[in-house]
């Protein structure tokens, strides 16, 4: 196989995660030629187990992760560790990656994912994915009926602290640089309603003893015990990739989001996306099942227009 052939394949995949691996599997069992393009750094990369997938429940990510690369192979999808650092539209892509290589691809999925902003709290980061959290649905039953805590980050934080209130009734919501009258009157209502607390005043800090997270340190000095911590985070969708190819987005409160039809094709012909690249709430179980979408929707794509070709 020549140099160009060698480097051309039907689709490129670019992300690794659960949507890109999803729609690669499907791709290599359609016996399209396929190459998943990889940098390795999952969103949910901090979390030790993923809840919530029906017949995965309780599984680590990285076991999951490395079971769909080998599931993949199995049907002669390639799967490189690298980046892509340019695309560029012609008669096919032309996809750069960091490493130097130049492919082209029929068709794109990009599956990139986005990146979690955490609130600028000394130990937050640190602690991200053990006892400070996002999700409830992701991890809310392991820490069930525990003391919980809820950072704000905007007034919209009130919308976490009442959910929370379904896994644990000791709530308490702290305003950090939220002042108490941007809260709505029924936002205190609802509040109250759920027996959410809430205390007013910047949070400084964690309080930490034998690596578990024991309280919140407010600047003014005082303390609340608390085992875990809920904070929002900001999502930063990693689209630059569909922005270069001109794709249509949508400005939404958790970030840019490229327009997307029902089986994630954007509107820059021949490019599909999946994932948390379209949308901040797209759990593990959605993003393979928007990869499997997209990949189905390749299949056909690229059998009518070879058969049209042939015509």
């Amino acid at each position: 196989m020549n140099e160009f052939h060698n480097n051309r394949y039907d689709v490129v995949v670019v992300g690794g995660g659960p949507a890109g691996l999803s729609a690669a599997l499907v791709l290599g069992r359609a016996r399209r030629r396929t190459l998943v393009v990889d940098a390795g750094e999952p969103r949910n990369a901090s979390s030790s187990h993923m809840q919530g997938y029906l017949s995965r429940d309780g599984m680590s990510p990285a076991e999951f992760l490395a079971a769909g690369r080998e599931e993949i192979a199995r049907y002669g999808v390639e799967l490189v560790r690298d980046r892509v650092s340019d695309v560029a539209r012609g008669e096919d892509f032309t996809v750069a990656l960091e490493a130097g290589r130049e492919v082209r691809a029929r068709r794109l999925i990009v599956a990139t994912g986005l990146k979690d902003e955490l609130p600028d709290v000394p130990g937050v980061a640190e602690r991200f994915g053990r006892d400070v959290l996002h999700c409830p649905f992701c991890h809310g039953w392991e820490v069930r009926d525990e003391p919980f805590g809820v950072l704000a980050s905007s007034a919209a934080s009130v919308h976490q602290a009442l959910m929370v209130s379904q896994w644990s009734k000791d709530v308490t919501f702290f305003l950090h640089a939220v002042a108490e009258e941007e809260l709505s009157d029924q936002d205190l209502r609802r509040l109250a309603a759920a027996g959410v607390a809430v205390v007013p005043g910047e949070v400084a800090g964690l309080v930490i003893d034998d690596d578990r997270l024991t309280g919140m340190r407010l600047a003014d000095g005082s303390t609340h015990a608390r085992s875990v911590l809920y904070v929002g985070p900001r999502p930063v969708p990693q689209t630059g990739l569909l922005q270069k190819l001109g794709a249509e987005m949508n400005e939404t409160p958790f970030g840019t989001y490229p327009v997307v039809d029902a089986t994630g094709l954007t509107t820059v012909p021949g490019v599909w996306a999946a994932g948390n690249a379209i949308g901040f709430a797209e759990q593990v179980i959605h993003a393979a099942s928007g990869g499997y979408r997209a990949a189905a929707a390749i299949v056909g794509d690229l059998l009518m227009s070879e058969l049209d070709a042939a015509v």
